[in-house]
């Protein structure tokens, strides 16, 4: 079997081909947070908090050899954390939901035949005469 036919065989399996959807679908879901943070919650956040752009919180730690400003930028990494938490959150639902569905649902008791109801009855009776 030749290389390039075992890459097609490898690529063309369904984990495979799973796999490149959702990275690209999580790529997609990433930006959609990252403009939810940036754009729609930050500000407001800001905005309370004493009008701060949070983008713009930053500590000068000094100056490199080329003359270009060091900063630690804090304001931007509190932004980072908010868009993780808020993939994880939406993650923790999905995965939520899933495991849910997979979950077995209780089976609904079969009443019982005629014949069992006709033993219980006679089981039920001998029990009253002892």
């Amino acid at each position: 079997m030749g290389l390039g036919t075992e890459f097609k065989e490898f690529a063309m399996k369904g984990n495979v081909i799973d796999l490149a959807v959702g990275v690209v679908i999580g790529a997609a879901f990433g930006k959609i947070v990252t403009s939810l943070v940036a754009d729609i919650i930050m500000p407001p956040l800001g905005l309370i908090i004493g009008g701060v752009n949070f983008s713009d919180l930053l500590l000068t730690l000094g100056m490199d050899p080329s003359g270009k400003p060091v900063v630690f930028k804090y304001g931007l990494f509190i932004q980072t954390i908010l868009e993780f938490m808020i993939i994880a959150f939406a993650l923790f639902m999905l995965i939520k939901g899933i495991n849910r569905l997979k979950r077995p649902h209780p089976a609904v008791p079969v009443p019982p035949t005629k014949t069992e109801q006709l033993l219980q009855e006679i089981r039920d009776e001998l029990a009253k005469k002892n």
